[in-house]
């Protein structure tokens, strides 16, 4: 099949990559000559494990390629993936279709013969149609079928979520273009995962309740986690406990400092727009971002009280930026509100992130920077623990100890034990444990 993706953000890239080493032929389009100039050096422009190699090799083999200008990739491909980003619109929460709709445009005064044109951004329901009806207005004569196909990756395993997927979701009543989203779909369905056809607006709400869900689940055990903190019971055996019940399962049930990143934040608002809209309001998942919001900006606090209740001259070294381990990705993550509410309270604050500085040196500019993790916590007054980095999880304590001006750590992700680490001499703070 010839695909054409337009986006070579998160989602495009990886989709990109993933179908060219299905076999498929693959043009990335961006706008961005920056972005498609190291593309073509072969520098990946964003942090995702596996994905510079999986480029690579597509490149060599001449399955993959990118450019500026899409318009004869548009022209000769079976299938056009729009994958480009849909923001929070500022005023008012809904999500920002105005790169879905002018991808759109472009998309619709090229195609030849019948093409399908497949939403995979994250879209409210109707965006389908309006994209469809935008075609339809400027090439009346066009041939085409409108898709919705929602990705599900996560950030740090995307490639593995792809190629190996707990399911994927199309939508669409057009027999043709089920056809051609099943050649598409080929390499899985020779694996058995499973591909799901519905309508277009059930596969675009779809994506948009299994992040609601999930968001909500976090928040859940988050919640559970502040109860048991009054009661002294430990929220990770309460989560266990309850994870093991298959109804329920185990996964989104570690207690933490709030959900970030670049989906549960803004899913959840346009979601909940979407439903005021519509004048069904779904309250559960208002309250879910109400009180996460309300959580990441409490996070400070608890750095503050370990300090002794006050933060003035005080230093602190924090572990971890990225909104989770395995990605460079800083949108949304509780460092954004932690960090500046720190030094806002005076705190001198030293960082270390493996894989997000550069991001974070825009969006936090009064931070000093550090080489390791180690020296992040150089005469600091406490040590904050904030993305549960694999590096982080055996760190040598006696060392940091010593190079610590005191032995406090705050650990917003629960990777030590506390009885351990009060055993080692640590001031030992966590989430939801005792």
């Amino acid at each position: 099949m010839r695909v054409t993706m337009i986006g070579t953000g998160y989602v495009g890239l990886v989709s990109g990559a993933c179908f060219a080493d299905f076999g498929h032929t693959v043009v990335c389009v961006d706008k961005d000559p920056s972005k498609i100039e190291r593309l073509h050096r072969g520098e990946i422009p964003i942090f995702e494990p596996g994905l510079e190699q999986l480029v690579a090799d597509n490149v060599r083999a001449g399955r993959l390629e990118f450019t500026l200008d899409g318009a004869e990739a548009i022209r000769s491909a079976d299938v056009v993936f729009i994958a480009v980003g849909t923001p929070t619109r500022r005023g008012d929460g809904h999500a920002d279709l105005s790169y879905v709709y002018a991808a759109a445009e472009e998309i619709a005064g090229l195609i030849e013969g019948f093409t399908v044109i497949v939403n995979k951004s994250t879209v409210p329901v109707g965006t389908g149609d309006e994209v469809e009806a935008i075609i339809r207005r400027v090439n009346p004569d066009a041939d085409f079928a409108v898709v919705s196909n929602p990705e599900f990756l996560r950030e740090g395993a995307a490639i593995e979520d792809f190629k190996r997927p707990d399911r994927v979701v199309v939508g669409t009543d057009d027999d043709r273009a089920k056809a051609v989203m099943a050649e598409v779909y080929r390499p899985l369905s020779l694996n058995d995962f499973p591909v799901i056809y519905t309508s277009r607006r059930t596969s675009e709400l779809i994506k948009y309740a299994g992040n609601a869900f999930l968001a909500l689940k976090i928040t859940f055990i988050n919640e559970i986690a502040d109860l048991c903190e009054k009661v002294g019971a430990d929220v990770q055996q309460v989560a266990k406990g309850i994870g093991l019940d298959g109804r329920i399962g185990s996964k989104f049930l570690n207690a933490g400092p709030g959900y970030g990143g670049s989906c549960f934040p803004k899913d959840t608002v346009a979601l909940v727009r979407t439903a005021q809209q519509y004048g069904t309001p779904v309250r559960l998942v208002e309250t879910t971002v109400e009180v996460n919001d309300a959580r990441k900006k409490a996070m400070a606090d608890r750095v503050i009280a370990a300090l002794g209740g006050s933060g003035a001259g005080k230093t602190v070294g924090i572990l971890g930026l990225a909104f989770k381990p395995n990605t460079d990705d800083m949108r949304d993550a509780p460092s954004l509100d932690i960090v500046p509410a720190l030094i806002a309270a005076g705190v001198k604050v030293q960082a270390y992130d493996p894989e997000s500085m550069h991001e974070a040196r825009k969006l936090l500019p009064d931070v000093d920077y550090r080489d390791d993790a180690y020296s992040a916590t150089q005469d600091a007054d406490a040590i904050v623990i904030l993305t549960e980095w694999d590096q982080f999880r055996a760190l040598d304590l006696d060392r940091i100890k010593l190079m610590a001006r005191a032995p406090v750590i705050v650990d917003l992700r629960n990777i030590y034990r506390p009885a351990e680490m009060r055993a080692r001499g640590f001031a030992y703070t966590s989430i939801g444990r005792g």
